[in-house]
């Protein structure tokens, strides 16, 4: 069948027709791609020794050899002019896939993902000097990079740039203190551009990051004197100083301890041999007086000087009995002197007229009563009641011994005939020398008569509470058993 001429006309306006419309299309279809890439962010450039104008960090390094579940460590110092004027420091960093970035070994902030980079501003770090920026990069798996920039505007308008370049040294793994150190060591390598170590070179100089991420302003660290290590290191060398001097103190109170359990344990034996020697002689020597008077006849004039000699053995026996008890360790309390005192006292008044009456604490303390002082108080109660029975004249004597506080009160009072102590006679030492004994042990004797009221005297002297025969940190020295060599 034969076309008309109309026909094929037809179909030569419609061809055309679709041609047009197809290329008005593929038109748009280019302008919209060339729209949407005009609208995306550049890519990284590469600019040698400086940072990109845009992104504001160097190029891409890392290692020269590259595997999965790598950590890196960048490294690199700086120095700030003396005397510069800082205005503005401002940090870039990426690293892909993770980092941590440290500043003067001071850990300034982490990040994950490439696509971002984050801004740090450390205008309130950096300061005149040299400093070490350190980057620990993480890599998952697959390419590695860390790309990172510090721009450092001054106030006279100089701006210094440090880009991630080649000139970045990389740490060994293990070595400690790295991030601090302020000069490289020599067996440190330099890090390497990734687009000469990578086989897909050309995809490191398209990739596009996304977003910037600010930071807000880093403040420097404030440091309290007491965290300063000048502080830390005084603390540490006074507390040395303690502990020596605690442990030589402890070395001389467990000698002193030692020394006086040796000398209680020799005042012991001093006062054993004493009753044992001297006193059994004495005992012996009255008893064969007894014996020799019930011989002698009523009338012999021997008898009298025989029965004085027999008063004057068994007086010395009894002084000797106080001495023994007075250097005996084990008679040292301040229970001991009130038992002991007491019945002295009331031994003494027993052949006399004066009826005795005790007045005793029942809470005073087992604690140790110094010979000196318990010695000097003895004495000046003895000197009380000897005088009481002789010139008082007294119907009844009262002993009070009572503790207050840090001291020992012993009271000696009488209801005798009483004195004026105006009218003493100085010639007497009795009143005298028992104020003198209690100045000596730092103790106090005070005189209450009046003529016709009795007298009342009252001894004060000082006690250790809480202080026992045995210190606790030392073990007692046993004593050697007599007739055993030791």
């Amino acid at each position: 069948m034969t076309r008309h001429p109309i026909h094929r006309i037809a179909a030569g306006l419609l061809m055309a027709t679709c041609w047009m419309v197809c290329g008005a299309f593929a038109q748009e279809a280019a302008q919209s791609d060339s729209a949407e890439e005009i609208n995306l962010p550049p890519p990284i450039r590469r600019i040698p020794g400086g940072l990109d104008p845009h992104w504001g960090v160097g190029w891409w390094i890392w290692e020269k050899d590259v595997y999965d579940k790598q950590t890196s460590r960048f490294w690199r110092d700086f120095e700030i002019p003396k005397g510069s004027t800082i205005t503005e420091a401002m940090l870039r960093i990426s690293v892909d896939n993770g980092y941590r970035l440290m500043l003067d070994g001071r850990e300034l902030g982490t990040g994950s993902d490439w696509r971002s980079i984050t801004e740090y501003d450390i205008t309130q770090l950096v300061s005149a000097g040299r400093h070490v920026l350190a980057v620990e990069g993480f890599n998952d798996n697959r390419e590695a990079g860390m790309v990172c920039g510090l721009r450092v505007r001054f106030e006279n308008g100089n701006v210094m740039e440090i880009p991630s370049d080649t000139r970045w040294r990389l740490a060994p793994a293990g070595e400690k203190g790295w991030e601090r150190k302020s000069e490289a060591p020599p067996h440190w390598k330099f890090a390497v551009e990734v687009s000469s170590i990578l086989p897909r070179a050309t995809d490191w100089y398209e990739r596009r990051p996304t977003m910037v991420v600010q930071v807000p302003p880093l403040q420097p660290v404030v440091v309290q004197f007491w965290q300063s290590r000048w502080f830390q290191t005084a603390l540490v060398v006074v507390l040395g100083l303690s502990v020596l001097i605690s442990l030589q103190l402890l070395a001389r109170l467990a000698v002193h301890s030692r020394a006086r359990q040796m000398l209680e344990r020799e005042r012991a034996r001093i006062a054993r041999d004493i009753h044992d020697e001297l006193g059994a002689r004495l005992t012996e020597l009255a008893l064969e007086g007894e014996v020799i008077k019930t011989v002698l006849p009523a009338g012999s004039e021997a008898r009298p000087k025989l029965e004085a000699l027999c008063e004057k053995a068994r007086a010395v026996s009894g002084a000797m009995d106080e001495v023994v008890w007075m250097v005996n360790s084990k008679r040292d309390t301040v229970l001991d002197f009130a038992t002991y005192a007491s019945k002295q006292i009331r031994r003494f008044l027993e052949p006399t007229p004066i009826r005795c009456r005790l007045d005793v604490d029942p809470d005073i303390p087992d604690a140790v009563f110094e010979l000196p002082v318990r010695r000097s108080l003895l004495l000046g109660v003895k000197e009380a009641v000897n005088n009481a029975v002789k010139y008082s004249g007294a119907g009844e004597l009262t002993l009070r011994i009572h503790c207050r506080g840090s001291s020992l009160h012993v009271t000696i009072e009488d209801d005798g005939r009483g004195f004026d102590p105006d009218l003493v006679d100085p010639s007497r030492n009795g009143l005298s020398n028992m104020r003198e004994r209690m100045g000596e042990v730092g103790g106090t004797c005070q005189i209450t008569t009046t003529p016709g009221a009795g007298c009342r005297i009252d001894f004060q002297v000082p006690i250790a509470r809480g202080v026992g025969r045995l210190h606790p940190f030392t073990k007692p020295v046993p004593e050697p058993v007599r007739g055993i060599p030791s």
